[in-house]
């Protein structure tokens, strides 16, 4: 959970710009779009990748569906699968940060708000982060953190390109400065990754804010986004009170940054395994099935 998040927790009922979406809508057999009002057989919609046919509408997905999706299938193999986080700062709000992470853990079956793993893409072999925002709204703590660096060092080791897909609030404020450090540690991890010239793509989805986005998220070789996700650092309402101007309805989305030169190409998620088989094969990467 990122700070903003909290001071949103505590302030229920007032719109202080926490980032939502819609949870699963219907019976579960039929879903609504929220977009078009558009009422799709939920199979309909998984088999489409969770995105509406009608208005393409991006529906949020966890890690597991995202694995799915991407990898060729049985491909995968997770790294550091039971790194769990602790409470080093013995730190309570409204409820105390221990309880929030086996909350966390009971409710969505992970250890913390990233899986890590090798896979392979049209046979192309990945290294792969993909961070969840079912756990602690996927906030950055001491194990994302963590598992996202061995990630990058191992992929750097192998001499691997590397995918992250970020979906997070930003921080974890439970940590204080420990998660702060994990800003640092992964752009050091990247920039060894990089003078090994090898090649980097993080995925910005709805949402990518606070210091995943003022890190790792912008420092890919080419970035990629969803599109109308949000992504951003700040809060729309604090920006607007810093500079005392109204901001544009599109601000922070993937089209705004595209626009203005923060964001490379915005991909439908239907076209994911597409595009990064392109870009892996413009880069001079080889399907290799002994990796």
């Amino acid at each position: 959970m990122s700070l903003f998040d909290w001071f949103a927790d505590r302030r229920k009922g007032q719109n202080v710009g926490k980032v939502s979406q819609e949870a699963d809508e219907g019976d579960g057999l039929w879903w609504k779009c929220p977009e078009c009002g558009q009422v799709v057989y939920c199979k309909d919609l998984v088999d489409n990748a969770s995105v509406c046919k009608n208005c393409g509408h991006h529906i949020r997905i966890n890690s597991e569906e995202r694995i799915s999706l991407l990898a060729d299938p049985g491909s995968f193999q997770a790294l550091d699968k039971d790194l769990s986080p602790t409470d080093p700062l013995g730190f309570k709000d409204r409820r105390a940060y221990a309880d929030r992470i086996r909350e966390s853990q009971a409710s969505t079956g992970l250890k913390d708000g990233v899986t890590t793993g090798f896979c392979k893409v049209d046979n192309i072999p990945l290294a792969l982060a993909v961070m969840d925002f079912r756990f602690m709204g996927g906030s950055m703590g001491s194990v994302v953190g963590e598992k996202i660096t061995r990630l990058i060092e191992n992929a750097t080791s192998k001499k691997l390109p590397l995918l992250i897909i970020c979906a997070s609030g930003g921080a974890r404020m439970q940590e204080g400065m420990l998660s702060l450090m994990q800003m640092a540690k992964i752009s050091g991890a990247l920039e060894r990754h990089r003078e090994s010239e090898l090649l980097y793509l993080p995925l910005l989805t709805h949402p990518t804010t606070g210091g995943v986005t003022a890190s790792f998220a912008m420092l890919g070789d080419l970035i990629l986004a969803e599109p109308k996700a949000l992504i951003g650092f700040a809060g729309r309402r604090v920006i607007e009170q810093t500079l005392r101007e109204k901001l544009p309805e599109n601000f922070q989305t993937a089209e705004y940054l595209q626009e203005h030169g923060f964001v490379d190409t915005i991909v439908p998620r239907t076209q994911l395994r597409e595009t990064l088989t392109k870009i892996f094969r413009l880069h001079g990467l080889k399907a290799n099935s002994n990796k």
